[in-house]
């Protein structure tokens, strides 16, 4: 109704106009039957009623398309009333859309391409990284070293692209299985050994039971660990020696537990630690931070059906916690 009283509301004005100045000619002109001016008024009146009445009904079914917003693209192909106004405004709409559809699949190509692309391009950069770790290991020290630490720099940095390239396409990438908590933290606890020694700082992993299996993703699940523990070493270096990894039931649920004893987290960024490129002051002070670990870890937490949660007092510790729902927990023993 809205609408139609806006479109028409010049015609009512100058309906109402028109009348007053036909009165008022013939008031001038000296005629003063009032009851048969009062007649026309209302015959006028009369018919632009029924003009507008017919306008309106007419059109209903265009109207309320109008006034409702589309849900989705394929809703630009509803019908309406084949009047010109709406059968120009359909034929718009498909152009419209046609439009689009050719715009997103040519950005869709172009970004599959993209990913094909990065994704590649990873694999190679890891076998020169590897040839290069090979190279190093006939080296002297500190020079073997310090080699051997910048390509484990890159190849995290590698391994960030991949897995953000990978998420994109998450669905397809996902293969939910009973997996096994410890092995997977011993796992990443094995892949990271030079990382320890070089920041001289050590995991120790407490488990209430000795085998606790979740229903997830354990490529996924390494990924999270591995973020979680890289973090933990890497704000710990210089402050603390240890970090404590613990695995554990709550409530029916089960958590995995990462505590570090080092930096701690400002209060002003907690709320956004999970952004995507958000370093935060820490990040500042640690030129490695890339503000996308967390965040990777968090979307896929998400996605797998699991929880994060996030304690830390600036200046003495952090602890983050994985937590897989009942429904995600198999056996324990």
């Amino acid at each position: 109704m809205k609408i139609f009283l806006k479109e028409h509301s010049g015609l009512i004005m100058v309906q109402v106009f028109q009348f007053i100045v036909v009165i008022s000619v013939l008031w001038l002109g000296g005629y003063r039957e009032f009851s048969t001016a009062l007649y026309a008024f209302f015959l006028g009146f009369f018919f632009l009623v029924c003009y507008l009445c017919y306008q309106y009904f007419s059109r209903l079914t265009f109207y309320r398309r109008l006034s409702m917003p589309l849900e989705s693209l394929d809703d630009s192909f509803q019908s309406t009333e084949r009047t010109p106004l709406a059968a120009a405004l359909g034929t718009l709409l498909r152009a419209q859309y046609k439009l689009y559809q050719n715009q997103i699949n040519t950005l869709e190509l172009q970004q599959e391409e993209h990913l094909k692309f990065m994704d590649q391009w990873v694999h190679q950069m890891k076998t020169p990284l590897s040839v290069i770790e090979l190279t190093a290991q006939g080296l002297d020290e500190p020079d073997s070293s310090n080699i051997r630490e910048e390509t484990d720099r890159m190849k995290t940095g590698l391994n960030t692209i991949l897995y953000m390239a990978r998420f994109r396409s998450i669905e397809q990438d996902i293969h939910i299985k009973p997996v096994e908590l410890s092995r997977i933290v011993q796992e990443v606890n094995k892949e990271n050994k030079r990382f320890f020694i070089r920041n001289q700082v050590y995991p120790k992993l407490d488990m209430e039971k000795k085998k606790i299996i979740v229903e997830t993703d354990e490529k996924w699940l390494f990924f999270m660990i591995s973020q979680l523990i890289n973090n933990a070493v890497k704000y710990s270096s210089g402050r603390s020696s240890n970090i404590d990894i613990s695995i554990y039931e709550k409530e029916g649920e089960v958590v995995t537990e990462v505590t570090d004893y080092g930096a701690g987290i400002p209060e002003t960024d907690k709320r956004r630690v999970f952004d995507p490129f958000y370093t935060g002051e820490n990040g500042r002070k640690f030129r490695e931070s890339t503000g996308m670990g967390l965040y990777l870890t968090k979307q896929a937490a998400d996605y797998l059906g699991h929880r994060i949660e996030l304690e830390s007092e600036e200046g003495k510790w952090t602890t983050f916690r994985l937590i897989f729902s009942p429904a995600q927990n198999l056996t324990t023993v």
